[in-house]
C-alpha cells in the first residue's frame, strides 16, 4: 500500500468531542485520543488538514494549533494553503465592489426565503452565523432537498443548502447556504491537487453526509461512530472506500489513523 501523506479531518463532532473539545469525548469524559492522533500523523510525517463549516479566523487558528499550514474553512468554500487563499465559490466572489459572497447572496434573498418557508423548523445558528465571508449557518431539523427543491423554484439555481450533521442530541442539524459548488468534497480534491497527493495517500475522517464528500477524492473515508448514532441512515448505500470506526469522535479518528498507519508499513 502507499504511503500514508495526508489526514483531512473535521472538527465538531468527529476530531472534538462533547463542548468542542479536543481533550473530551463525546460523554464529556477526558480522552487523550483526539492528540493522540494528530501527534501520530506528525510522527509519521503525515500533513493534517481541517475540512470544517466554521469561519476562516477560527479555523485558522484550529490548524494553528494542530500543527498545520493547510486547511479549509465554511464547508468547503475556500483552501488556505500558508498565505494563498483559493475560493471555490464561483459564479460568486468576493469583490471590494459587491461585498463578500455572504453579503451577494444575502441581497438575492434566499436566506429569508428558507427562514420564511420552514418557519419554526429552521433559523440562523446564532451566534455562530456571525461575521461568515461566504455561508449562511442555520439551525434546524429539515430536509436539505426540499431547501434545493425552492431554491431551484424561485430561480436561486447557483445555491445549495448542505447538511453538516447533528448537532445536538436531540436532532438538531446544522445547515450552510452555499454556492452550488461548494463542499468539503471539493476542496479535498482541489488541496489534493495542489499537493500532488494520490487517492491512496490520503484518508478523511467525519461525521456528517456533507463530510462524506470527501469520499470522491480520498481513498478511504472513515466515519466516527457516533456519525452513526445518530443518523442510522448514513450506512445505507455507503460508497465502498468508507469504513466505520468502532470509537467515536477523537478516538475514532485515532482509531483511523492508527490502522492506516499499521496497514500501510
Amino acid at each position: 500500500m502507499a504511503r500514508l501523506k495526508a489526514l483531512y479531518v473535521d472538527l465538531d463532532n468527529t476530531l472534538l468531542g462533547r463542548g468542542a473539545s479536543i481533550l473530551h469525548d463525546g460523554e464529556g469524559k477526558v480522552s487523550l485520543l483526539g492528540v493522540r492522533a494528530i501527534e501520530a500523523c506528525h510522527r509519521a510525517d503525515v500533513e493534517v488538514v481541517i475540512m470544517s463549516g466554521r469561519r476562516r479566523a477560527q479555523v485558522m487558528e484550529d490548524a494553528r494549533l494542530l500543527g498545520g499550514s493547510a486547511y479549509i474553512f465554511e464547508a468547503g468554500a475556500a483552501v488556505v494553503d500558508g498565505p494563498d487563499v483559493e475560493w471555490l465559490t464561483d459564479p460568486y466572489m468576493p469583490d471590494d465592489g459587491v461585498g463578500t459572497v455572504n453579503e451577494q447572496v444575502e441581497r438575492g434573498g434566499a436566506p429569508q426565503l428558507l427562514l420564511d418557508h420552514f418557519e419554526g423548523r429552521l433559523e440562523y445558528h446564532d451566534p455562530w452565523h456571525l461575521n461568515r465571508e461566504v455561508s449562511h449557518l442555520f439551525r434546524g431539523a429539515i430536509d436539505a432537498r426540499d431547501a434545493d427543491a425552492l431554491l431551484q423554484e424561485h430561480g436561486h439555481d447557483f445555491l445549495r443548502l448542505l447538511d453538516n450533521g447533528a448537532i445536538d442530541r436531540e436532532g438538531m442539524h446544522g445547515y450552510h447556504l452555499v454556492p452550488r459548488g461548494v463542499s468539503k468534497g471539493a476542496a479535498v480534491a482541489r488541496h489534493m491537487r495542489v499537493r500532488g497527493y494520490e487517492p491512496e495517500e490520503v484518508i478523511a475522517c467525519g461525521d456528517s453526509r456533507e463530510d462524506l464528500t470527501a469520499a470522491e477524492a480520498a481513498g478511504t473515508f472513515w466515519l466516527v461512530a457516533n456519525a452513526i448514532d445518530k443518523d442510522p441512515m448514513l450506512v445505507t448505500d455507503l460508497p465502498r472506500n468508507v469504513r466505520v470506526a468502532e470509537a467515536g469522535h477523537g478516538a475514532g479518528v485515532y482509531e483511523a489513523v492508527v490502522t492506516e498507519l499499521a496497514e500501510r508499513r
